[in-house]
């Protein structure tokens, strides 16, 4: 086991698959003590039980204010401190800004903004009395925009505004709390995988071209890709760095 985190106390949500799993596996390798939560309560136990005595599972709906509020009391009673946040669940549905409809607009925002805006408030309360590092997983769809993915957009756009936002009251309070966005590219997680199985092999073939020749590096990256940058803010390496935004994308927004 590393020691880049050593005695430190993490919580990273969705954390049952994807982004979510190999950040909470690559911090609990450098000696973080690590919360996994999703909504996916099996599922995260498994990835909970898989890694060890270092990792523990909660049942958590991000978008439920009352049960960040409980969730990190529990874990300041058990652990006596929080030093790392991820904000990383996050749900994808498409549509245009023509035909998205209102309910799906608003089940993105629900989870993949508001939720952001609970997590990081509850983790300013719980860390300005010994600083820390708030990591709010964002996406290059929050930096240019896709046609089809208004609400996504929109969502991630928002936070990596917001993330801004508390950088600099946390900077101005003297907190000692860092706060950055996240800004993956496209990323072989199972959500993703899943939606190209889905796809015919002609349509496969006509994404899968124009996805790798849009990537200057390319390939698509992978899981871990975006958990060694989150293991960086998350890190004492980064100690200058808030408000920063750390694109992880082989080079696809460098066009």
């Amino acid at each position: 086991m590393a020691s880049r985190l050593k005695d430190k106390v993490a919580l990273v949500t969705g954390a049952a698959s994807g982004l979510g799993e190999a950040t909470a596996r690559r911090f609990a390798h450098e000696g973080a003590q690590v919360y996994l939560t999703d909504i996916n309560q099996a599922a995260v136990q498994a990835v909970a039980d898989s890694i060890g005595d270092s990792a523990q599972a909660h049942y958590q709906d991000v978008t439920d204010e009352a049960a960040w509020e409980t969730l990190i009391a529990e874990i300041l009673a058990a652990s006596g401190r929080l030093d790392i946040v991820v904000n990383n669940a996050g749900i994808a549905l498409t549509g245009s800004a023509e035909d998205t409809s209102l309910e799906d607009w608003r089940a993105v925002q629900s989870v993949n903004l508001d939720a952001v805006f609970l997590g990081t408030r509850a983790a300013i309360r719980a860390m300005k009395h010994q600083g820390g590092s708030i990591i709010n997983i964002s996406s290059i769809e929050g930096i240019i925009g896709e046609p089809r993915a208004a609400a996504y957009n929109a969502s991630k756009g928002g936070v990596r505004i917001f993330t801004k936002s508390a950088a600099l009251h946390c900077a101005s309070e003297g907190y000692g709390i860092r706060v950055n966005s996240v800004h993956p590219g496209f990323i072989l997680t199972p959500m993703v995988e899943n939606g190209l199985g889905a796809l015919s092999p002609e349509e496969l073939a006509a994404v899968e071209a124009r996805l790798l020749g849009e990537i200057p590096l390319g390939a698509m990256g992978e899981p871990e890709d975006i958990a060694n940058g989150c293991l960086f803010l998350a890190s004492d390496e980064s100690k200058y760095m808030t408000g920063s935004e750390l694109v992880i994308d082989g080079g696809y927004t460098a066009h």
